[in-house]
């Protein structure tokens, strides 16, 4: 579910190592029926804009109005997760506790929620007091979630079902599914904290957008996120034609 190199050598040898062996072939876009995209201003703001599109009609059609969503409090990074994107040497890559969220293109895998069910037609994890996501990057469980009971006693997690409700209802974003040591973990939609407050890397709404969300998703048109800032809008609409992007 759900490193960054060391940059002493050229940048771009590291990029390419990283998105290019890691990253899924760009074949496997073209199986999503269901995307979400997010867009910000740039890689530093801490604020973007969410549209959903179904594939219809061999194009991508806007089904939802724009919303505005909180992601991390330091921007972007380029994340772990399918092809598509082609990064800069100079952009910044995600890694562990930065602030950042990935940008990137992600498989959206699950629904979790406080409930013991939810509507959904998504696999769903209810999120009692005993489960735990693990961002100890030293972790044989890192990137994972699981329960506390059955974990290698992390140094570093975070509890599923917080005491703010922040995470009552949320989604769980294929980023680092690879669980690359440093590379960033625990990448979530979830209900946001105020209308102006980020995240620590996650992507944040209100609650009535995000169950809308959860309640449309479906696991057979294999669901994936675009997250990215709007620089890189003319490849977003060259991968997938018939988003609006500018």
């Amino acid at each position: 579910m759900i490193k960054i190199l060391e940059l002493s050598v050229p940048h771009m040898k590291q990029i390419t190592k990283l998105f290019l062996a890691l990253f899924l072939s760009l074949a496997s876009l073209n199986a999503s029926e269901q995307l979400i995209l997010i867009v910000s201003n740039n890689f530093d703001t801490d604020k973007a804009v969410l549209t959903r599109y179904e594939y219809i009609q061999d194009q991508y059609l806007k089904v939802s109005e724009t919303v505005t969503v909180n992601i991390g409090r330091h921007g972007l990074g380029w994340g772990i997760g399918q092809a598509g994107f082609t990064p800069k040497a100079d952009e910044p890559i995600k890694h562990e506790g930065d602030g950042k969220a990935p940008a990137g293109i992600f498989k959206i895998s699950k629904a979790f929620g406080y409930a013991k069910s939810s509507n959904t037609k998504m696999p769903y994890i209810q999120a009692d007091k005993t489960l735990i996501c693990v961002d100890d990057s030293n972790s044989k469980d890192y990137n994972t979630i699981l329960e506390l009971n059955q974990s290698d006693n992390p140094k570093s997690f975070e509890w599923m079902h917080r005491q703010d409700n922040l995470y009552k209802y949320g989604l769980v974003v294929e980023h680092n599914s690879i669980s690359k040591k440093g590379a960033g973990s625990c990448i979530f939609f979830h209900i946001q904290k105020s209308i102006d407050a980020p995240t620590a890397g996650c992507s944040a709404m209100k609650e009535d957008d995000l169950t809308t969300i959860i309640k449309w998703l479906n696991p057979n048109k294999e669901p994936i996120v675009v997250q990215i800032p709007k620089q890189y809008c003319y490849q977003a609409i060259e991968l997938f034609p018939g988003l609006e992007c500018d």
